[in-house]
């Protein structure tokens, strides 16, 4: 048999476990919070794999090598920075975030939470909240569909719409009759997928290239800063980098599987292995470019596109059917992404516009159908935008993960800790970060020098802060909330 056959065994077999999955989620969702949440009955392994995948999407395993590949190690002050960013997460948010959204109207969603935590006694901030989730999960999902394209393009020159169509079929599927149980059990496949796939590339890689010394030798011929964190870099561009850990306190995807795991105390085991996982794929990330400059200079090649690089390697280094599980590393990350983000898209459609909003009388029934609707509308409209294939992944995300991180991340991390937060001074704060960022990040001059989530962060945390100051009202009903959540906090901690 030819390669391109092995690697598509591969690649069906995968798909069609992704499918199987799915449909084993179907059979255990029965009603809108088990659709939405799980049931708050993932396991500490489950939970942290499955925000890892989550996290990571398309750019774990071609928009970081990409950027490597092309300017060398000061492109990986990003990864250091999402590492500290999601420990931090996981110490600050976490088991906060559990305990205050069980406390508080034992909340499925961020913007349900916000809402209940905040007794505005308005539905405007869970609506706007809504739409801010709509706004960027739409570009996100979206360039998760461009990474499928490419993906299939690349690895079987199959046409780039044929492969976002593709990819889209099959995540959409399973998302759509699984919801979050599917998700979340996807990933954890997917998760491990992603990590073996990223430390035996560059593992048996650097055989091809001569070992260590000839291929840190090989990279400096190509690029003498190459090795070099700081070589090029300039104070703001660290700065811009390193930002993107502050995404993390705001991204709803993510720190909803914090509301979802089982308990509280089961968050420690979970920090240690997402940030394991974590910590030891992006090197496995970093390391795959660097391979790949070393090879393809010691052998005369030429890349097309550098965010191929581990695609192209894979190929290059196992055996086709081996070298297919490989490519469905990739599959792995992109699909993990998006279907986690559709499942969240549809809870902000459904539990905080629709039910919350126009109709709360519904049976749970109909709302999960309208839940399995909201998946299929947002992936639609995501497939429109990721046609015309002209915006490389990494700018679509970090636009992205910017309107989340300035929009909810604030406001998140004041509203676990800081009593005094109100529901204006969350409202004006949201607003803010996402204009600015919205702004920001389409002004070529502006986001090139500066990541548009720092103006946008301090920004979001600046109006909260002084609106809230200037609208504060004693609450004893807040108060109670919020020392409960602490106490219920440290009742699981001390167990």
């Amino acid at each position: 048999m030819s390669a391109d056959i092995y690697q598509l065994i591969a690649i069906v077999l995968y798909m069609a476990a992704m499918v199987f999955i799915g449909y084993y989620a179907y059979k255990k969702t029965t009603n809108l919070t088990d659709y939405m949440l799980g049931g708050r009955s993932l396991g500490p392994a489950v939970t942290a794999l499955s925000a890892g995948a989550a996290d990571m999407s398309g750019w774990l395993l071609m928009g970081l090598p990409g950027a490597i590949y092309l300017n060398g190690l000061v492109e990986a002050w990003i990864a250091i920075g999402l590492t500290v960013g999601a420990y931090l997460n996981y110490v600050l948010v976490a088991p906060r975030l559990r305990a205050y959204t069980q406390v508080s109207g034992d909340s499925i969603t961020i913007p349900s939470f916000l809402d209940s935590r905040l007794k505005g006694n308005s539905r405007v901030l869970r609506i706007v909240s809504s739409i801010v989730i709509l706004i960027f999960f739409t570009f996100y999902v979206s360039s998760g569909m461009v990474a499928g394209g490419k993906f299939f393009e690349s690895s079987f020159g199959l046409d780039y719409h044929m492969g976002l169509l593709i990819v889209s079929a099959v995540v959409i599927f399973y998302t759509l009759i699984g919801g979050f149980l599917a998700v979340s059990y996807t990933d954890v496949v997917q998760g491990l997928t992603m990590f073996f796939a990223l430390l035996l590339v560059p593992i048996f890689g650097l055989f091809l290239t001569g070992g260590f010394t000839e291929t840190a030798a090989s990279i400096r011929e190509v690029n003498p800063t190459g090795l070099s964190f700081v070589s090029g870099a300039s104070f703001v561009g660290v700065l811009s980098a390193v930002a993107w850990g502050l995404g993390y306190f705001g991204q709803p995807h993510i720190i909803v599987r914090f509301m979802a795991i089982g308990s509280i105390k089961e968050l420690k085991s979970a920090r240690r292995i997402g940030i394991g996982w974590m910590f030891l794929s992006l090197i496995g990330a970093g390391a795959t470019a660097l391979i790949g400059i070393a090879y393809f200079h010691q052998t005369g090649g030429v890349l097309d596109d550098a965010e191929t690089v581990f695609i192209v390697l894979g190929q290059i280094i196992f055996h086709p059917l081996i070298a297919g599980i490989m490519l469905a590393a990739i599959l792995a990350a992109v699909m993990s992404t998006i279907s986690s983000q559709l499942i969240v898209t549809s809870s902000a459609l459904i539990e905080d516009l629709y039910k919350a909003v126009i109709k709360t009388d519904a049976s749970d029934k109909q709302y999960v159908f309208l839940g399995r609707m909201a998946v299929l509308v947002v992936s639609v409209i995501a497939i429109f935008l990721a046609w015309p294939n002209n915006e490389s992944i990494l700018s679509i995300v970090s636009f992205s993960w910017a309107g989340f991180g300035a929009s909810f991340g604030p406001i998140v991390l004041l509203s676990l800790y800081w009593k005094k937060l109100t529901s204006q001074g969350a409202l004006w704060g949201m607003i803010t970060g996402a204009v600015i960022v919205l702004v920001w990040g389409n002004i070529d001059f502006l986001k090139d020098n500066l990541y548009e989530i720092i103006p946008g962060f301090i920004g979001a945390w600046l109006v909260t802060y002084f609106v809230s100051m200037a609208t504060y009202k004693p609450n004893v009903e807040i108060e109670q909330e919020f020392d409960a959540a602490q106490q219920l906090l440290k009742d699981e901690q001390s167990k």
